[in-house]
């Protein structure tokens, strides 16, 4: 009986190790498969890694009315020009250009622009671009809704794109003493050859960033 008993207790326990395995098999998978859409989820919830944060904080209905009026005198608000600039690394054969020089924006008011990116190279390239917003004071209110910024951009041998920006800056910038008398605002993009991060997987611009000064409108 002792012998029974014990084999019964081993018998138990393979079968708990079994469902324990089995569970942590299936939990791994599950994890797996949801690490993209969570992924997506927390980027376009904090704006990590270039992604448009929509419907929330000054990306919400409210900030994306232009403000006709100044607030502080009541009278017409005067359009700020954004000018837009483009640059392309030495080592990237790729022409790199703006599709308009300038446009002139109300604050609250989204606007549409595009760049235009053409592989000149014998062979299809990745690239990435990194951004900055000129001057400083203006780059906390100045929102990109949707951009090509920090994403992957792969083009064929001769292949042209356009490459859309869409943004607005905040009206909010009517009430801080410091930026509400900015008249031009410079956007610029730079394009970098892409490599994949051994670490994390990530692609990642081919160049040392502490050079540049990017992303400052997060």
């Amino acid at each position: 009986m002792a012998d029974a008993a014990r084999k019964e207790a081993y018998k138990r326990r393979n079968q708990s190790l079994l469902l324990y395995t089995a569970a942590t098999f299936i939990f791994g998978i599950g994890v797996t498969y949801a690490a993209v859409p969570l992924y997506r989820a927390f980027c376009a919830s904090t704006g990590f890694s270039g992604t448009p944060m929509v419907g929330t904080g000054r990306f919400s209905a409210e900030h994306l009315i232009p403000r006709w009026l100044d607030p502080r005198t009541g009278a017409e608000t005067r359009r700020i020009r954004v000018t837009f600039n483009a640059d392309a690394s030495d080592a990237l054969p790729w022409g790199f250009e703006p599709a308009q020089n300038e446009v002139y924006v109300l604050p609250g008011e989204t606007a549409l622009a595009f760049y235009k990116a053409k592989n000149t190279g014998p062979v299809d390239i990745t690239g990435i671009a990194t951004y900055n917003v000129a001057p400083d004071k203006i780059a906390p209110y100045f929102a990109k809704v949707e951009c090509f910024c920090f994403e992957e951009q792969r083009l064929l041998a001769g292949e042209e794109v356009d490459l859309p920006v869409f943004f607005f800056i905040d009206a909010d910038v009517l009430d801080d003493p410091s930026a509400r008398d900015v008249r031009d605002v410079v956007l610029s993009y730079t394009f970098f050859g892409a490599r994949r991060n051994e670490k994390n997987g990530q692609l990642e611009p081919d160049t040392d960033l502490s050079k540049y000064t990017v992303g400052k409108d997060l």
